[in-house]
């Protein structure tokens, strides 16, 4: 029999697109199935043939619900999978609400290209639709954590925590007698909400993150680096516009909001949540306790504190408000969502922030705008960006590279190969010569497409 192999079909040399094929025998089994966002010739590969077909799938496993990790599914069952999608109970929650959003604003990004003609193509049409995102949601079947489920063909997994976000999973697989581990993506032991990832256990072979894999965290107290960014713009009666991912960022957001104007860290002013996706989000907080830091009392607080838009009429009368507030809305990466309309009347104006909480992958507006772009293209049209544009880079949910280090050497033995994914190629390239230099492991970067047999 041909020992197991990996095939690493997204997440190599972006921070996007998680998909890694593992063939056993006669089956293969996706872990993640994720979208592609960012530069053009990435989202690009949304609409091409899936590189297997995927009729031939036995089933896809998430890591968490983050849609770089689950996007993709829809488009997937539209082609043909039919096959168990293995997550965590949180992961099938958050992915009911993600995938539903992530259609709904494909759709309506369609119908507003056509309604006002600035397509490419005649008609524009979504990557998938809401009724296709619900087909795939079907497909969940939720497994507790640290379950052993067998799959046939001498495979096995389960699911341990990773930190990160609510439900997020390392996966640990045995396969014909190896012990393969894929971090999806690793949390931090000292993050706001969540609870660190447990430590990595004994591994033959391992799949690791590097989103994060050149940079280190800011030590300083993340209250107060949100503090200076904002405080200027809301004591001048400016609006302070965070994108913010509606899952983890929104929330660690929002907790920490409470916790500043408790302190009077900033003037006490309206705190806006236009995102119905981050205000379902925030409802989870409650439902899986056990899974993340805060006491119900923080849970209530933070829950309690922002003004929830739900309508798209009330979204659009928040534009005719105004300052001083923070309105926090997604998508963090301002790749698309309500944001986007805001950002239209906000950036132009020199007394407003736009401040950004997470990472900006490269060929997104959030990467351009912090890259000092003069403007914008929002809808066809350019935007003038005079806002002041500010980066608070310590709220990531990602492990920096001295942590994931840290994780990495908290195995009982080095894993026999180690390969880094979902990093840029500056990331995956500084964390691999660290991770040589402080365990002399064996660490590669996979290629696209590539190949490696489990032997």
């Amino acid at each position: 029999m041909h020992p197991p192999e990996l095939r690493f079909l997204g997440a190599t040399g972006t921070v996007t697109g998680s998909r890694t094929l593992l063939r056993a025998g006669n089956k293969a089994w996706l872990v993640d199935c994720g979208l592609f966002q960012g530069f053009k010739q990435l989202r690009l590969r949304n609409w091409e043939p899936f590189p297997v077909d995927p009729k031939t799938l036995s089933g896809v496993v998430f890591t968490h619900a983050h849609i770089d990790h689950t996007g993709y599914l829809p488009r997937l069952v539209r082609e043909g999978f039919r096959g168990p999608v293995y997550c965590t109970p949180a992961t099938a929650d958050l992915a009911g609400i993600l995938l539903r959003d992530s259609a709904y604003l494909m759709e309506e990004d369609a119908r507003f290209a056509n309604k006002h003609g600035f397509s490419k193509h005649r008609p524009a049409r979504p990557l998938y639709n809401v009724q296709e995102a619900d087909e795939a949601l079907r497909l969940l079947q939720p497994v507790p954590w640290d379950r052993n489920v067998e799959l046939g063909s001498g495979a096995s997994f389960r699911f341990l925590p990773a930190g990160h976000i609510l439900g997020a999973a390392i996966v640990e697989w045995d396969v014909a007698g190896r012990r393969i581990v894929f971090t999806g993506d690793l949390g931090r032991p000292h993050d706001p909400l969540m609870r660190p990832p447990v430590p990595l256990p004994r591994t033959d072979f391992l799949v690791l993150e590097a989103t994060y894999g050149n940079r280190l965290h800011d030590p300083r107290d993340p209250r107060e680096t949100l503090a200076e960014a904002m405080r200027a713009t809301l004591e001048r009666d400016g609006v302070v516009l965070v994108p913010a991912f509606a899952v983890a960022r929104a929330q660690v957001l929002l907790h920490l909001l409470v916790e500043m104007r408790k302190r009077r860290m900033i003037p006490k002013v309206p705190v806006v949540l236009n995102s119905p996706m981050a205000s379902a989000v925030t409802e989870l907080y409650h439902k899986y306790r056990h899974e993340h830091r805060l006491t119900d009392e923080e849970c209530d607080a933070m829950c309690s504190l922002p003004r929830y838009v739900r309508s798209e009429a009330e979204s659009k009368a928040l534009n005719d408000e105004e300052g001083p507030m923070v309105i926090v809305s997604a998508s963090g990466m301002a790749t698309g969502g309500r944001v986007l309309h805001h950002l239209k009347r906000l950036a132009p104006d020199p007394k407003n922030t736009i401040l950004f909480v997470g990472y900006q992958a490269g060929g997104t507006r959030g990467a351009s705008m912090l890259n000092g772009e003069p403007s914008v293209k929002i809808h066809g049209t350019y935007v003038p960006v005079r806002a002041q544009v500010r980066v608070v880079d310590n709220l990531s949910a990602h492990a920096d590279w001295k942590e994931l280090v840290a994780w990495f050497r908290s195995a009982p033995q080095a894993p026999r190969t180690t390969w880094l994914n979902h990093g840029e190629p500056e990331a995956a390239a500084a964390l691999r010569h660290r991770l040589l230099e402080a365990t002399s492991a064996n660490v590669e970067v996979p290629g696209q497409l590539d190949e490696v047999s489990l032997r």
